[in-house]
C-alpha cells in the first residue's frame, strides 16, 4: 500500500487471502491488489497558524500541489514541519475531493506554541556556583521563521555575552545565513586541578548553511576574534612562555567547516536514529596564531524495547599548530565532567604538570580527545507519559592526550546513574558516577549537576 501510495494511488487496497494446508502444516497467500484510481494533490490547506506565515510551513513541504500523491513525501513534509519547533502538534490528513475521484487535498492543522522568550533567572553549577543569566530570543520573528537572540550568562569560570541572528531560508533553496557577535571570559583559576589562566575573547562570525540532502547540511563560517590572555602566580611555565612569545593579545581569523546529519525520530525525546557531526577549524595564515582543529561526534539510538533505548556516543578530536607555531594552550581539548566522563572533576583528565613549589598538579589539556558513552535511557517510574524527564544508567570512557603512548595511561572509566529534566527554567542534568580506574592524582567528583540555561 505504501509503495502504491508513492506512485499516486492514494486509495490502494491490498488484501491477503490465506490457503491453509493442515496436513503439511503450510500456508499459501494470494494477494489481491486493487490500486484504484491514481490521484494527484489539488490543494494544501493550512490552518491553526495564527502567527506563522503560510510560506514558512509550505517551504518545508516536499509534496507539491498539482503533483501525484506520494505517501513518503507527505510523511517527510510533516516531519520537517514538526522539526521547526514552532508547533505543539502537526496533524496531516488527505481527504478525497468531492466529485473528483482522482484528486485529494492535504489538510495541515498545527497548534502553535510560544516561540519568543524573555528570561531573567539564575542557575547553579557545582563548579561555577551561582550563574545569573538573561536572554531575549525569538525563534520565529514576526512569523518569518528567522531566529534572533540576545544572551547574557555569568559565572565564576565562564561569562558570555552574545547576539545571534539566523535566516534559515536566505535563498529559496534553503541556504541559511547567520551572524554572531560575542564576548567570552574564561577564568580557570577557580578550577582546582586545571592550569590557571584568564582569557577574554571578543569577535564576530558569519555563517552559511547549505543543505545537500534531506537530513544533511554543510556549513561554512568565517570570523575574526581577539583574545587577551592573563596569567597568575601559579600558572604553569609553558603558559607564561606562550604569553612571552606571542604577547598578551592575539588576533585570529578562524575559518570553520562542518557537516551534520540528523536522522532522529525526535529531537527532544529520542528513541531511534542517528546524528553525525564533523567539524573543522583552521586559522588563516598570516594571523598571530596558526593552528587547526577537527572533531567528529556520532550518536546512535536504538530501541531495545518500547521503554528502554540504547544510546552509543562517540567523540574524537585532534588539533595542532602549523608553520612552526604550536596549538594555543587555550585551544586544547579537555575531558572530565558531566558532558564527557562523569565522576571526574570538570576538565581534570589528561596529562598533568606539577606546579613549581607546590604538590598540586594542573591538567594541561591535550591535542587529542577521545570520549565514548554507553547509556540506557528509560522514563521516570510513574511518569511514563512525561517526555521532559528521563533516567539512564551509563558507562563512560575517555580522556585527552598528546600522543598514542599517553592514551592507555590517561584513559579513564566510570559508571553510574543520571537524570535529565527539561524544566521551565532550563535543562537540569544530574549524575551519580563511580570512577572505575582512578589514580591518586585524579580529582574525583561522584555527584555532578548542571542547572539553568547554558550557552
Amino acid at each position: 500500500s505504501d509503495r502504491l501510495g508513492d506512485d499516486g494511488y492514494a486509495f490502494a487496497n491490498v488484501n491477503a487471502a490465506p490457503d491453509l494446508d493442515h496436513e503439511n502444516q503450510q500456508a499459501g497467500f494470494t494477494f489481491f491488489v486493487d490500486p484504484g484510481r491514481r490521484a494527484y494533490v489539488r490543494r494544501i490547506n493550512i490552518s491553526g497558524n495564527d502567527r506563522t506565515r503560510d510560506e514558512v510551513i509550505r517551504r518545508e513541504f516536499r509534496q507539491m500541489e498539482g503533483g501525484w500523491h506520494s505517501t513518503s513525501k507527505i510523511n517527510l513534509s510533516r516531519q520537517r514541519v514538526d522539526r521547526l519547533f514552532f508547533f505543539n502538534s502537526v496533524n496531516v490528513e488527505t481527504p478525497p475531493v468531492p466529485d473528483a475521484p482522482d484528486q485529494v487535498d492535504i489538510n495541515v492543522d498545527v497548534v502553535e506554541k510560544p516561540t519568543g522568550a524573555i528570561m531573567f533567572g539564575a542557575g547553579f553549577s557545582d563548579r561555577e556556583g551561582l550563574i545569573l543569566n538573561g536572554s531575549v530570543s525569538q525563534n520565529n520573528i514576526f512569523g518569518t521563521g528567522n531566529f534572533l537572540s540576545l544572551q547574557v550568562n555569568t559565572g565564576r569560570i565562564n561569562r558570555v555575552f552574545a547576539a545571534s541572528f539566523t535566516n534559515p531560508y536566505f535563498t529559496v533553496d534553503g541556504i541559511s545565513l547567520g551572524f554572531d557577535v560575542f564576548r567570552r571570559n574564561l577564568n580557570t583559576s577557580r578550577l582546582s586541578r586545571v592550569n590557571a589562566f584568564r582569557t577574554t575573547t571578543s569577535g564576530a562570525t558569519m555563517r552559511f548553511g547549505i543543505p545537500i540532502a534531506e537530513n544533511d547540511i554543510v556549513s561554512f563560517g568565517v570570523g575574526a576574534e581577539q583574545t587577551k590572555i592573563g596569567v597568575f602566580e601559579d600558572s604553569l611555565q609553558r603558559t607564561v612562555d606562550f604569553v612571552n612569545e606571542f604577547g598578551k593579545t592575539t588576533n585570529n581569523l578562524p575559518v570553520t567547516v562542518s557537516w551534520a546529519r540528523d536522522r532522529r525520530d525526535s529531537a527532544i525525546y529520542t528513541t531511534s536514529g542517528t546524528t553525525h557531526r564533523l567539524f573543522g577549524e583552521v586559522s588563516i595564515p598570516g594571523a598571530d596564531l596558526n593552528y587547526y582543529k577537527a572533531s567528529y561526534n556520532q550518536k546512535f539510538y536504538y530501541p531495545l524495547t518500547q521503554t528502554f533505548t540504547l544510546l552509543l556516543n562517540t567523540e574524537f578530536g585532534i588539533g595542532d599548530g602549523y608553520a612552526g607555531k604550536p596549538l594555543p594552550f587555550f585551544k586544547n581539548f579537555f575531558a572530565g565532567g558531566n558532558n564527557s566522563v562523569r565522576g571526574y572533576d570538570l576538565n581534570s583528565l589528561g596529562p598533568k604538570e606539577l606546579v613549581p613549589n607546590s604538590d598540586r598538579r594542573f591538567s594541561l589539556g591535550g591535542s587529542k580527545r577521545l570520549v565514548g558513552n554507553l547509556e540506557v535511557l528509560f522514563p521516570m517510574p510513574f511518569m511514563k507519559d512525561d517526555r521532559s524527564v528521563r533516567l539512564s544508567t551509563f558507562i563512560d570512557a575517555g580522556s585527552v592526550f598528546n600522543n598514542k603512548d599517553q592514551f592507555s595511561e590517561e584513559l579513564r572509566f566510570s559508571a553510574g546513574l543520571a537524570v535529565t529534566w527539561i524544566s521551565p527554567m532550563g535543562p537540569l542534568k544530574v549524575s551519580l558516577a563511580k570512577p572505575l580506574n582512578d589514580k591518586p592524582e585524579d580529582n574525583l567528583q561522584m555527584f555532578q549537576f548542571l542547572f539553568g540555561q547554558q550557552f
